[in-house]
């Protein structure tokens, strides 16, 4: 097994830097996407009516300890160097409150040290979507629905969530666009479930003031808990030099914080001028009248590209909860009730008391990110730093915020990273692509070549990477999740690998695609975690990566014909296993790389405080007959078996760096 002794990393500006002062890129990978799900019959793929909830483990996810070094090894083949690691609340506090897995936690612990001797950075992700497994996602614990007065077992017929166990037909198989329709969790973060849960969790001192848990308040209850589920692992990983910290969480979602109790978002409006999303206009009004079994018909927007400038349009309305199944434990009214929002009558009907119940605390208008995230990133990172004063806080705002969002908290903690992340949200949404066709769903615009597509990439990202000035003056930028469905384009490439195609050409979409971000990270000069390494994945569309028939794994069994080979399995790996500077001996000006001709250039300004060389990935799989390296104003040398370029510079100056495919031997 090897061993790599790993420098700590700290931050400094907009880089991360070793400790011999060079700037470092990270390049890494989000492990994995099952993590979500318990193992090993957690998946989504499985029907379940969660019954099981306390009794569960997530020891084995993401791969049991047996195989960690067949996944460390091929990962760090490819290059990557850094991995955003996922755990869950639940994971640690399924049992009950306070109660502990101490197997997991134990295993959890062994995993990040086996990251370190693979020589993997990893930061500390706490994992949610859509709060829990039992609102359609992942994440906390279900015991704290008990805790608020909510009965699990009543969320998805009622309504409230949108929940694949509960609308998938198991013995159909396959897409089921008609019953559960895929990538739905955006749709999902406005149910009900998750407005309660959301607003419960970060603002439940202002407006769930009478709603107590063992004495506490339900936002201090709830807080606690998480905080204390985080503690449990950091006590155990705090003196590993790999771990360079923290994710404060992963998409935190807002709830009802900010809008106004009847208003439906049908389009740019002086309540909200933003862009209308497709799916159900949810007020917060309606989620609180469903929730109590109250039938109500809420418009449906649908995405119409020739509705301009908003791009969807209201088709019909849809009736939601008519079984009339109210999700609260007693006949009681919901702590919103009680707080003075509203008042559901005992003949059905109802009385809006505080339209603006959300917006407003006494005098004060809310502010979702200095009033909310700002004390939530400073009580995750004064966590943290009880336990080790180093680490780094990678903080996310909601992910909107990426494209919409006006910038960090005022107070963010310092040694904070900007964490958040992208996705071509169309190719999301529709798991279609082409390169002479893309719609920017922000804009309207259509991109008809790939070079209009990378330089939309470029301006969004770049935007992202802006948001980081804001960050105590200026922080590095690390795009926590972006990726590819590889389920693209109606899963033609699955067809074509098990009809016997082995080549890249069923994955051409794909290896664009991957290409055109990673150009954009490039020219950026920031770092990122793809999304995702699943080790259990499968091409079956019913399981993809085991959650909601999600498929964006790098890697999948299936496709592992030759076990020997540590490239088998892999996915588009032209798009993604490319060169660039790990390790910079100055300050990094320029970095590009054109997959077709293999052409590598990159420039930097040489640094005398920076000691050590300049390191630069070179994958054969780029350069499968070797290279040919130029270096002016220092000097280089190749050590391909170990797929790296190493530059040394002893003088001042500009130093370019040139990485060439050999050409064919005659």
């Amino acid at each position: 097994m090897p061993k790599t002794s790993l420098p700590r990393l700290h931050i400094e500006g907009r880089w991360f830097l070793d400790e011999h002062g060079r700037r470092v890129i990270l390049r890494g990978v989000n492990l994995g996407g099952d993590c979500k799900v318990p193992y090993p019959d957690g998946g989504t793929n499985f029907p379940s009516d969660f019954s099981n909830h306390r009794e569960v483990s997530f020891i084995g996810r993401p791969f049991p300890i047996a195989e960690a070094s067949e996944h460390f090894s091929r990962l760090r083949a490819w290059g990557f160097n850094c991995l955003r690691l996922l755990t869950t609340w639940e994971a640690v506090e399924h049992r009950g409150p306070r109660d502990y897995d101490v197997a997991y936690l134990d295993y959890f612990t062994e995993l990040c040290r086996l990251a370190g001797d693979y020589g993997f950075y990893l930061f500390v992700d706490f994992h949610q979507d859509v709060w829990s497994r039992m609102t359609g996602g992942d994440g906390a614990p279900c015991w704290l629905f008990d805790k608020v007065g909510i009965d699990y077992r009543r969320i998805a017929e009622s309504e409230c969530a949108h929940v694949m166990q509960h609308l998938y037909d198991y013995g159909r198989g396959g897409r089921q666009e008609d019953r559960y329709p895929t990538m739905s969790w955006v749709r999902n973060e406005r149910r009900p479930a998750n407005g309660i849960m959301w607003t419960l969790f970060f603002a439940g001192r202002d407006f769930a003031p009478g709603l107590t848990i063992d004495g506490v308040n339900v936002q201090d209850y709830m807080l606690d808990h998480y905080l204390g589920a985080q503690r449990e692992i950091a006590r155990r990983i705090r003196d590993l030099p790999n771990v360079m910290g923290f994710d404060s969480l992963n998409e935190p979602v807002p709830g009802w914080i900010g809008q106004s109790l009847t208003y439906r978002h049908l389009g740019p409006s002086d309540t909200n001028p933003e862009r209308a999303m497709p799916g159900l206009a949810w007020s917060p009004l309606d989620g609180l009248l469903v929730s109590h079994g109250v039938t109500r018909s809420i418009p449906e927007l649908e995405f119409d590209p020739t509705s301009k400038p908003n791009l969807v349009a209201h088709k019909q309305n849809r009736t939601i909860n008519p079984e009339r199944i109210s999700i609260w434990t007693s006949a009681q009214s919901d702590p919103f009730q009680d707080a003075g929002a509203w008042r559901l009558n005992n003949d059905g009907t109802f009385d809006i008391l505080r339209d603006d119940f959300f917006q407003r605390v006494g005098d004060r208008k809310v502010n979702l990110i200095e009033d909310y995230m700002g004390p939530f990133f400073a009580r995750v990172a004064e966590n943290i730093r009880r336990i080790n004063p180093d680490w780094i806080l990678f903080a996310e705002l909601d992910p909107l915020s990426g494209f919409l969002g006006p910038g960090f908290p005022a107070d963010t903690p310092p040694n904070t990273v900007n964490a958040g992340h992208w996705y071509d949200v169309v190719m999301a949404a529709t798991k279609m692509f082409s390169p002479n066709f893309s719609l920017d769903v922000l804009t309207g615009e259509i991109a008809t070549t790939a070079e209009q597509i990378q330089a939309r990439y470029e301006r969004e990202l770049g935007k992202m990477a802006r948001m980081s000035e804001t960050v105590n003056g200026g922080a590095p930028t690390i795009i926590g999740e972006f990726g590819i469905h590889f389920d693209l384009n109606g899963a033609g490439a699955y067809r074509a690998f098990h009809a016997g195609d082995r080549s890249d050409a069923p994955w051409t979409a794909h290896i664009i695609a991957l290409d055109l971000m990673y150009n954009a990270l490039d020219i950026l000069l920031i770092n990122s975690t793809q999304w995702n390494y699943t080790a259990s994945n499968s091409n079956d569309l019913a399981i993809g990566d085991g959650w909601n028939q999600e498929d964006l794994s790098i890697f999948s069994r299936d496709q592992q014909t030759d076990p020997a080979d540590i490239n088998s399995g892999g996915r588009a790996l032209a798009g993604f296993v490319r060169p660039y500077a790990r390790a910079t001996q100055g300050i990094p000006r320029t970095m590009k790389f054109d997959r077709i001709s293999g052409t590598f250039e990159f420039v930097f300004e040489y640094d005398p405080s920076a000691a050590g060389s300049t390191e630069i990935f070179v994958p054969r799989i780029q350069y499968p007959r070797g290279c040919v390296l130029e270096v002016s104003g220092g000097n280089g040398a190749l050590d391909l078996d170990g797929q790296r370029a190493v530059v040394k510079v002893e003088h001042p100056g500009e130093v370019r760096v040139v990485i060439r495919r050999k050409p064919w031997a005659p």
